[in-house]
């Protein structure tokens, strides 16, 4: 598998600062207080020149992100698909070089993702629309699901500092191997995809854990990934199951380190 050429000028940033406040109590008093919270950055992302998105983030495993998301939105194929990807010093500027071309007669409407951040994709004219593949389903052992789970109530560095991100894990054969965090659980969803396919882990053979719930979009990009397995603490919707059922996809929910509820297993 080819790497993807990346010319990476950015330094990474502090992820959260200190603010203050006032903690009230309950009996009247208050008393000053200092308080980690993240820092919110904006990443625009130009593929073959074209402004194509607009990403909302912490600051940090910027190339990741936009690796994982032009794979999980449709918009390149792989890594092989990718040929560069270039990111400013600042961070604010990702420029991507793709060996497909731009489809200009797609529609060029915004697309915003179900996500609590700002992020949105400018235009389709590097998606590819067609049906995704169904996802080649593999045995798997409760185990990793729990094993998985216990690492995340284990708590992740960012979250345990400002109790404001979401976490995304991914293991295979129930060992983590990457972990991301975000403000966004989209986007520390592509920052782990982003990682494994630059490490050239195989994702036909990952399970991945969000902290987050699973609408419709965060399903699509694991379907999209080829990932057989998708858990989360949080919960799905009927959207989501119906999906999951359509596209072979194993989806576990409300994973917790002594149990969850599996909705669909087609292995």
């Amino acid at each position: 598998m080819r790497s993807v050429n990346v010319i990476d000028r950015h330094r990474e940033e502090e992820t959260t600062t200190s603010c203050g406040g006032v903690l009230l109590h309950s009996d009247g008093a208050s008393e000053d207080v200092s308080r980690l919270v993240l820092i919110e950055h904006g990443l625009d992302v130009l593929v073959n020149t074209v402004p194509t998105m607009h990403v909302v983030c912490t600051p940090n495993h910027l190339v990741d992100l936009v690796v994982g998301r032009l794979f999980t939105e449709g918009l390149a194929s792989g890594v092989e698909d990718i040929r560069e990807v270039y990111l400013c010093e600042h961070g604010t500027r990702a420029q991507v070089t793709l060996a497909s071309q731009a489809d200009f007669s797609r529609d060029a409407a915004e697309v915003v993702p179900t996500c609590c951040t700002g992020n949105r994709t400018l235009n389709r004219y590097f998606a590819d629309d067609e049906r995704p593949a169904n996802v080649v389903p593999i045995p798997w052992h409760q185990e990793w699901v729990f094993s998985v789970a216990r690492a995340f109530a284990g708590d992740s560095p960012l979250h345990r500092a400002t109790t404001g991100t979401h976490s995304c894990y991914l293991a295979i054969d129930g060992e983590v191997l990457v972990c991301r965090e975000d403000l966004g659980r989209h986007n520390a969803f592509d920052k782990v995809v982003g990682a494994a396919l630059r490490e050239g882990l195989d994702l036909r053979r990952a399970l991945v854990f969000s902290s987050g719930r699973l609408p419709e979009d965060m399903v699509m990009k694991a379907i999209r990934a080829g990932i057989p397995i998708l858990a989360t603490k949080a919960v799905p919707t009927d959207e989501t199951i119906r999906l999951a059922q359509e596209f072979d996809l194993t989806l576990i929910c409300q994973a917790r380190p002594d149990s969850a509820v599996v909705y669909n297993d087609p292995s």
